[in-house]
């Protein structure tokens, strides 16, 4: 004989239990349309959207709406800085990312300590500039071209270092 199981009332599901988190939209979702025939593939990084096209990251797309974090939304091209000149002449509103930069020491003036900004290899199309879409439209053609210019293939994702006092695993 089975033993009996107890009758439960069912609960009526709740829709706040159950709820999927709404995704934030794409930020500049055109370029993901302009790059559609190549397939790329997208990852969330640093809150904004990578886009790769086969090992390469080539673009992010940003787009943040909080005060103060907005100087630097718009289409980010992956480069070096070798190619900026060249960019610039394809891209005049092209500029360093603010996030990104790098305070190094400076040199002393005046006998004080100055921070001094590096670039880093990714440049900004800047979405508050009058031709935008234009721009980041041009990115995605050369993208599509297979322009050497834009895209690094990203470095090996470093093993995290064991905690301190963590004991170590012997195989």
């Amino acid at each position: 004989m089975a033993p009996s199981r107890r009758k439960t009332a069912f609960l009526p599901l709740d829709d706040t239990v159950f709820s999927v988190k709404q995704r934030k939209p794409v930020p500049h979702e055109f370029v993901l349309d302009a790059l559609a025939p190549l397939s790329p593939r997208t990852r969330s990084m640093f809150g904004c959207l990578a886009i790769y096209v086969e090992d390469k990251i080539v673009l992010i797309l940003r787009n943040k709406d909080k005060p103060g974090q907005t100087a630097d939304n718009g289409v980010w091209l992956a480069t070096t800085e070798e190619h900026h000149q060249s960019l610039r002449r394809d891209f005049p509103s092209m500029r360093s990312l603010q996030v990104l930069m790098k305070n190094v020491l400076g040199k002393k003036v005046s006998g004080k300590n100055v921070l001094a900004q590096k670039e880093t290899g990714w440049q900004l199309l800047p979405a508050d500039a009058e031709n935008f879409e234009e721009a980041a439209l041009r990115a995605c053609e050369l993208v599509l071209a297979g322009d050497p210019r834009i895209g690094k293939v990203p470095g090996a994702r470093r093993a995290k270092a064991p905690k301190k006092g963590a004991k170590s695993r012997a195989p």
